[in-house]
């Protein structure tokens, strides 16, 4: 097994794809010569051939129109983002149509696409280049939202996106793109959507997380176990639907909740969870839940931005009032 970063697990991911489904095709912007703006897609156009690995113009809503006619006619699509911040011209099209087909065709047309983009801050990029808009896209019924945290992850979701029968929208956390190194089977094995992934086992506070901000939370949670605070992390993986039973049986173990995420807090999907716990968890909590997240502004630039994202003293600060409470 190799080592990579989470960018060479998402190309792995591809290759693996369309060497073993010819009906799997790659497309965005500047994907092909190039192979992205990231190199997620590097290699492929020389290996699988320009039918197959198309570059585009720059028109994100034809990006999304095209995915959803390709996908339509028994094709499978990987359709790529250039950056997150980015969709708002494709939301026609995902929102009104790529979200809907399956119901409004009472099954009888599905949509077998992915729509990568990178997700986030932290690489000083400019204005729409840092975005994090999980909510706008989960709030949609039809479409199910990954986000991986770590290049094995990456691998396994990105598999098992692109075999589903529906719409995925699959967020690339891009401070992960090359943070780490992960040995990985390139062995085309999938992993499951739809479920939690415990990071690691703790007592005294359940602490929930994705993509980017996994890496800050893991640091907190070690610090943490130095002074015998014990806590859960969980990553949610799949941001839309969520798997709350984990969550939930998390919590009643722990009694105490601390939800970390980069997007701004208002309406985030951090709220989403506090809500589900309160409704069927809330005589398990011992502690107000927590929420540490960015803020309700837009990312600011250049050097403000570690300003914005959640810190690991932040988190550490959220999880010890849980314990004064």
């Amino acid at each position: 097994m190799a080592k990579v970063t989470m960018i060479e697990a998402i190309n792995r991911a591809h290759a693996w794809e369309m060497a073993h489904d010819s009906t799997v095709v790659v497309l965005g912007e500047d994907i092909g010569i190039n192979g992205g703006v990231f190199r997620a897609t590097a290699g492929l156009q020389e290996k699988f051939g320009t039918e197959r690995v198309q570059d585009t113009p720059l028109a994100e809503g034809m990006i999304a129109g095209m995915s959803i006619g390709l996908a339509a006619q028994g094709l499978r699509p990987i359709a790529e983002i250039q950056f997150m911040g980015f969709i708002y011209p494709a939301m026609d099209q995902i929102a009104n149509h790529m979200a809907r087909m399956r119901h409004r065709t009472r099954g009888r047309i599905t949509l077998p696409l992915v729509m990568r983009m990178p997700h986030g801050g932290g690489i000083h990029a400019p204005e729409h280049h840092s975005e994090s808009l999980e909510a706008m896209l989960a709030h949609h019924p039809g479409l199910r939202v990954v986000c991986p945290s770590s290049p094995a992850r990456a691998y396994g979701l990105l598999l098992a996106a692109i075999r589903d029968p529906d719409p995925v929208m699959f967020l690339e956390p891009v401070r992960l793109y090359r943070l780490v190194r992960q040995e990985i089977a390139d062995d085309g094995q999938a992993l499951p959507l739809d479920v939690c992934y415990r990071l690691r086992e703790g007592n005294d506070a359940t602490i929930v997380t994705w993509g980017a901000m996994t890496f800050e939370t893991l640091r907190a949670a070690d610090q943490l176990q130095k002074d015998g605070v014990s806590c859960e992390v969980i990553d949610l993986a799949t941001l839309s639907p969520i798997d709350h039973d984990t969550i939930l049986e998390s919590v009643a173990k722990t009694g105490r909740l601390i939800i970390v995420h980069e997007a701004a807090r208002n309406c985030g999907i951090g709220a989403e969870i506090a809500a589900t716990v309160a409704e069927h968890g809330l005589y398990d909590l011992q502690a107000p839940i927590k929420r540490v997240t960015g803020y309700d502004t837009p990312m600011p630039l250049f050097r403000l931005e570690y300003d914005y994202i959640p810190s690991v003293a932040r988190i550490i600060d959220a999880v010890r009032d849980t314990l004064t409470e």
